[in-house]
């Protein structure tokens, strides 16, 4: 059970690094100047769910689950 927990627990780094840096790469919710009069609104801002923000976004749902399930799961102390 000792190699289980090193792999989850190396999965548990892994993902947490992982975590930091895509959200570091996600663009703040304000766009600055060009919100304000109204210039947000492009063919990026309408279909961004298809873009690569869209993505980051997706992916760190998914990472943040997987963050939580580990979390748990290393502090069941069943190892």
């Amino acid at each position: 059970m000792g190699v289980l927990k090193i792999i989850l627990t190396i999965m548990f780094i892994i993902i947490c690094i992982a975590l930091v840096v895509l959200v570091l790469m996600q663009e703040g919710k304000s766009a600055g100047l060009g919100a304000i009069s109204g210039a947000a609104e492009t063919y990026w801002g309408k279909n961004k769910g298809r873009s690569m923000e869209g993505l980051l976004v997706k992916l760190t749902k998914i990472l943040a689950a997987l963050f939580m399930i580990l979390a748990v799961i290393l502090n069941l102390n069943v190892f």
